[in-house]
């Protein structure tokens, strides 16, 4: 019954409550109805048992057609139409006696009196032919109207239910529409200062609150990006000039190296926070441009190729001569950066990347020989924070595939993992402009960067 839309469930309760009403009314109305036909008919048999009595002639209390009733004068020890000897010795003895029974010659049941004056009894009967057929037509006419009335009734409380939840259905259809990112929105509220102006007033407290923690954590985040940079730039070079000025002993010099790839990281989650910020705002910012698809993979290779080298793996590019993405080199790179580098972190083998053409775009491919994607991850890799088994047992943030999807669609393109064998993610991108959603076109010197120095660090995926 739960599942039963509300409407259907108010309109179903109307109409029981209908059928209910319309029963008690009609069992009310048919017995009040007979009690006053019984009444009218004793009060008539009376009368014309008093007339026989007063005149001492049945034809004094006989009706005009015979097959409605008829009227008899006789002795104590006689007999009559319509009684029983036992009845009629009891009416002699001055007792009335009324009873309702058939008797030959009279239409339907007839009701029966019998009373004694002077020594006679005088016995009349009355056919209730046509109190039955008041009460038979009662019936019918509610047989008939009841159901329609019920209909009736129905349609009426379906149509108050429909205009009753019609503010619920206008917030409902709001409330598709409510961004957070849009402080102007509200739910709206019905002219009627009920409960359920009231529950939308609650709703909109409720959405400003929410707005309010959204902008909150929106600067925090954007703010917190932005500050880490510097610090973490400061450090890197720090740890830079150590390792150029050389001398350490192994150990020191492991350490210096882990270092710079923790700074690594914490420049790379920098920029994803930004991004993450900036796509929550609508504001992603793009310089799109026409970029040769090798020439972009060739250097998001030459950005790793010393990491992979260390861990004893090679990176190659695998793509044609004179195939275009028209897009944000940084942006790009930056995604093709955390595709590379959660294949260094979680796979195996080689990595390739590669190019083809795809309709009007051309898709980027980053894969390796490792296990590849869970299929219930798969269906959720490019979620915030979702992480698969490997990468929560090693560092990362989740981030690297959602902000992968959120460059590939602020380019107008998509991002995609294949579930075959081995981990590989696409990229589609169009070749031209006319499709790239990115809202600002203006340069922001303090997110955007032209540091080509190999990253060594990124997300889990």
């Amino acid at each position: 019954m739960s599942r039963v839309p509300i409407r259907i469930r108010l309109t179903a309760a109307f109409a029981l409550a209908m059928v209910l009403v319309l029963a008690a009314a009609g069992i009310f109305v048919y017995l009040r109805l007979a009690d006053d036909l019984n009444e009218s008919v004793d009060a008539t048999l009376q009368s014309r048992a008093a007339a026989v009595l007063s005149s001492g002639s049945p034809a004094a209390g006989t009706p005009g057609d015979p097959e409605e009733g008829f009227a008899v004068l006789v002795n104590p020890g006689g007999q009559a139409r319509g009684l029983r000897a036992d009845e009629l010795q009891r009416a002699a003895a001055g007792e009335q006696v009324m009873v309702e029974r058939d008797v030959p010659g009279i239409e339907g049941s007839t009701r029966v009196l019998a009373r004694s004056e002077g020594g006679q009894v005088a016995v009349v009967g009355q056919s209730l032919d046509d109190r039955d057929e008041t009460l038979a037509n009662l019936v019918a006419s509610f047989a008939i109207g009841g159901p329609i009335a019920v209909l009736l009734a129905s349609l009426l409380g379906y149509a108050l239910a429909a205009a009753a939840l019609r503010p619920v259905e206008a917030m409902r259809r709001r409330a598709e529409e409510v961004s957070l990112a849009d402080g102007a929105q509200r739910l709206p509220l019905p002219e009627a200062h009920d409960e359920i102006h009231r529950l939308g007033e609650t709703l909109n407290e409720m959405l400003e609150r929410l707005r309010r923690s959204f902008e909150r954590e929106r600067s925090f985040v954007a703010d917190a990006s932005h500050e880490l940079r510097t610090p973490v730039a400061v450090i890197k070079t720090e740890i830079e000039g150590a390792l150029r000025a050389g001398g350490h002993d192994p150990q020191v010099h492991e350490a210096l190296v882990a270092s710079l790839e923790e700074c690594d990281h914490l420049g790379q989650l920098a920029e994803d926070l930004l991004v993450v910020a900036r796509a929550g705002e609508g504001e992603l910012e793009l310089h799109p441009g026409t970029l040769d698809a090798r020439e972009l993979l060739e250097r998001t290779r030459g950005r790793f190729a010393d990491r992979a080298g260390e861990r004893g793996r090679s990176i190659r590019v695998a793509a044609d001569d004179g195939q275009v993405v028209y897009g944000d080199e940084l942006r790009l790179r930056q995604a093709l950066g955390n595709l590379v580098d959660n294949a260094l972190r979680h796979g195996a083998g080689e990595i390739e990347l590669s190019s083809q053409r795809d309709g009007e775009g051309v898709q980027l491919t980053v894969s390796d020989a490792g296990e590849g994607f869970d299929p219930e991850f798969a269906a959720r890799a490019f979620d915030r924070f979702t992480r698969g088994d490997v990468a929560r047992s090693s560092s990362g943030t989740g981030l690297g595939l959602s902000i992968v999807r959120t460059i590939a669609e602020a380019h107008g393109g998509r991002a995609e993992v294949d579930p075959r064998p081995g981990a590989t993610v696409r990229i589609w991108l169009p070749d031209g402009p006319g499709t790239v959603s990115g809202t600002s076109q203006v340069a922001d010197l303090t997110s955007r960067s032209e540091d080509t120095t190999p990253v060594r660090g990124g997300k889990g995926r």
